[in-house]
């Protein structure tokens, strides 16, 4: 649809190599200020009414309905919990940095609100996070091979359509987990990080949120080579290491390039209806933000505003 658009503007300009031009022959500084440019000049021709017009067809700027101390009551437990489980909670920006999610991962950037001035709004914390570690990495703030975990509760906003019930916006808030370190051999790492943050999950829903009935799936993945495969290896050791949990494994690998190796789900039961409340799994992310291969990313998310609208009889 985004070409269709752009081949009939650059026709009607007469411009056929439009889209080309400003996306390969300008540079991003001069691309920048030519948007800011051309926004200002368009805003002075709105006006209020006008401006009011479109705030009500908007679906990215309209609040949500919901409870807002109830629910940042929720956050702050969730962030609390997991500091006290080793994660060190985050204040993110409302902004990520141009690219975050279609650079590194396998997302669209038309599923991305983008801004100017190098500039997105966030549409997934846990990549911002991995770029913080990263930087912190390269700025020697964390040491090579030293471990980090983050947390962050964090509203999102994405242009898919949201299908859901009554009151569902295009934006939402998502608890996010970020797990790094470095590679040790055997998946020593993976097997740590992965019982580290489906314990801090499972706990919080038990002890928190008071979700007694709790399942897992990890689902084969590509991406890691070599030795035992990692499902395996996981599965071995999380059934040592957490005795008496529903684990569910998939070894058909299916097609998915977002993680490496293993995904996880996590699905409660949740008013008697079954919800599949929380996913993550391991990604390349610092590895290629780093250009180093050893480098080990695991994350994590819930929907902590669909689980509070289930909570609260709201879907």
């Amino acid at each position: 649809m985004n070409d269709r658009i752009a081949d009939r503007i650059s026709q009607e300009l007469g411009v056929p190599d439009l889209v080309e031009v400003l996306a390969e022959r300008v540079a991003g500084s001069e691309f920048n200020s030519l948007l800011l440019a051309v926004y200002d000049r368009r805003v002075r021709n709105l006006r209020a009414p006008a401006l009011l017009q479109q705030y009500r067809k908007n679906r990215f700027v309209q609040p949500s309905e919901l409870d807002m101390i109830a629910l940042l009551e929720q956050e702050l437990q969730t962030l609390r919990f997991w500091k006290g489980c080793g994660f060190e909670p985050v204040e993110l920006s409302p902004a990520a940095q141009w690219g975050s999610c279609s650079v590194v991962g396998t997302v669209s950037q038309n599923k991305i609100v983008s801004a100017t001035r190098q500039t997105e709004i966030v549409a997934d914390a846990t990549n911002s996070i991995a770029l913080h570690i990263a930087d912190l990495r390269r700025r020697r703030e964390l040491p090579v091979g030293e471990p980090a975990r983050f947390c962050t509760v964090h509203r999102h906003i994405r242009t898919q359509e949201i299908k859901g019930g009554k009151g569902f916006t295009a934006h939402f808030k998502i608890g996010c987990i970020v797990s790094a370190g470095r590679d040790r051999g055997d998946h020593r790492w993976e097997c740590q990080a992965l019982r580290e943050q489906m314990q801090a999950f499972q706990s919080l829903f038990r002890e928190v949120f008071k979700v007694d009935k709790i399942r897992w799936k990890l689902q084969q993945r590509g991406g890691y080579e070599g030795g035992m495969p990692l499902i395996d290896r996981l599965g071995e050791y999380l059934e040592r290491e957490m005795p008496g949990i529903a684990l569910e494994m998939e070894k058909t690998p299916l097609p998915n390039d977002y993680y490496r190796g293993v995904q996880f789900k996590m699905i409660i039961d949740l008013a008697g209806k079954e919800w599949e409340i929380a996913d993550g799994g391991f990604v390349d992310w610092t590895q290629q933000l780093l250009e180093d291969r050893k480098e080990r990313l695991l994350i994590g998310g819930f929907g902590l505003e669909l689980l509070f609208r289930g909570m609260h009889d709201l879907l």
